[in-house]
């Protein structure tokens, strides 16, 4: 029988890997509290249609990258290719309208989509996401792109630029929606086919496609800023002028409209220019009209995802801080077989009183033993055998320096923390 592996576009997160995950999302939750936003746990599957009338049906997400299958019960399930719907499907269901408003909230989880797996892209990918569901104010737009820079600026990262476009409300987009029909029917040999499929349905999703042809073809394409109604433009003046105001540099870009039918008003990114073609570590936007999409009433609504694993891509590349090595602190050594189980109580004590601890479980010998304790990057090895046990005592072995030292058990807590906190500050 062949050897087992993961399915292609999906990987494995290991303990090298996962402590920095882990303190990524140490910073997201910090941020999250400190901007008075609450984190919620959403369903990983949702009704399929939650996603193609929300996320919107000539979407090369809905069209192309849903994993979607029928239940026991013959209904169409779909892994969530994103957060944003599940967000305001949640927010509706349960009544958060009645909630002071905006509500403000945040999740983390893995995210679905089958896309060709490269740099920083995967089939199963995870993300956090920001939501603020419940005012129609630029200001909360203005919040939302401060979120995110707050937490990249929190995280490290540099030589990011943010580029923010307006893609309009329904009261102005058929006007845009025409222009650019008429300009791409002019250059329909330009195309790829893909893009003359969105001609007929959604013309503003070829404004997004990342084919050299298409991008050629969309430089010189109508600019949106001429086709916004009063309200969208007096919109997208406020939230420029605040962003100046807090002094965030941005970048107007017309063609991003993102790759979501959702969105109205503000469209942002944060670009990374070490990221390649797929440089976008983070992406969001207004969404007033995603609400009624889905069946409910009118709530506006703003928010961002970023992925995790590109930050984690970016940070290291940059050589960011992820805080220290988790490392074993004690490492406790048995000279014997009677004192294994002394052993395993004196281990149980250290980890109760907060000193990262481990012990020897497969009964190897004592030279094994310390050989174990460097090998796992312990400061300290706590050495027991019988005369130990016959004085109450443990011999206490600085890895770092040979230093040995015979404490009293009652005392080895105390001062076990404060080696370690020397050594720290050392």
């Amino acid at each position: 029988m062949a050897e087992m592996s993961a399915p292609k576009g999906v990987r494995d997160i290991l303990p090298e890997e996962s402590w920095k995950w882990a303190y990524v999302f140490r910073m997201v939750q910090e941020t999250a509290r400190h901007f008075g936003y609450s984190e919620v746990h959403l369903p990983i599957f949702e009704h399929t249609e939650l996603f193609s009338r929300g996320i919107g049906d000539t979407t090369d997400v809905v069209e192309k990258e849903m994993y979607t299958f029928l239940d026991k019960g013959d209904r169409s399930i779909t892994l969530r290719p994103e957060a944003t719907a599940s967000m305001v499907r949640a927010y509706l269901e349960h009544r958060m309208g009645t909630m002071a408003q905006p509500v403000k909230m945040w999740c983390a989880g893995p995210m679905f989509r089958y896309e060709r797996p490269q740099k920083g892209r995967y089939r199963q990918f995870w993300q956090v996401d920001f939501e603020s569901i419940g005012a129609s104010s630029p200001y909360a737009d203005v919040e939302i792109i401060a979120i995110s820079l707050e937490l990249f600026r929190r995280l490290g990262l540099r030589h990011l630029e943010v580029v923010i476009n307006s893609v309009g409300c329904p009261e102005c987009r058929p006007d845009y929606r025409k222009r650019l029909t008429d300009y791409f029917e002019s250059r329909k040999d330009n195309l790829c086919e893909t893009c003359l499929g969105r001609l007929e349905r959604n013309p503003l999703r070829i404004l997004d496609c990342k084919r050299d042809g298409c991008k050629a073809v969309t430089e010189e394409a109508p600019d949106v800023y001429d086709s916004l109604c009063g309200e969208c433009r007096e919109h997208f003046d406020v939230v420029k002028d605040s962003l100046d105001a807090l002094g965030a540099s941005y970048r107007l870009d017309k063609r991003l409209v993102r790759g979501l039918d959702y969105y109205t008003k503000t469209a942002y990114e944060i670009l990374s220019g070490e990221l390649g073609s797929q440089n976008a570590v983070c992406g969001g936007g207004r969404y007033d009209n995603l609400a009624e999409a889905i069946g409910g009433p009118h709530v506006p609504g703003v928010g961002f995802a970023a992925g995790v694993d590109r930050i984690v891509m970016v940070m290291e590349q940059q050589e960011c801080s992820f805080g220290s090595v988790p490392t074993v602190e004690v490492f406790a050594v048995a000279l014997d077989d009677i004192s294994r189980r002394n052993v395993l109580q004196l281990v149980d004590m250290l980890r109760r009183n907060g000193i990262v601890a481990e012990m020897d479980l497969a009964g190897k010998s004592m030279k094994a033993q310390m050989k174990a304790a460097s090998s796992r990057g312990a400061r300290f090895a706590c050495i027991l055998g019988e005369s130990e046990r016959t004085r109450g005592t443990v011999m206490v072995k600085d890895l770092a320096t040979a230093e040995q030292q015979e404490i009293t058990l009652s005392l080895l807590v105390a001062e076990l923390k404060n080696k370690l906190t020397s050594t720290r500050k050392g």
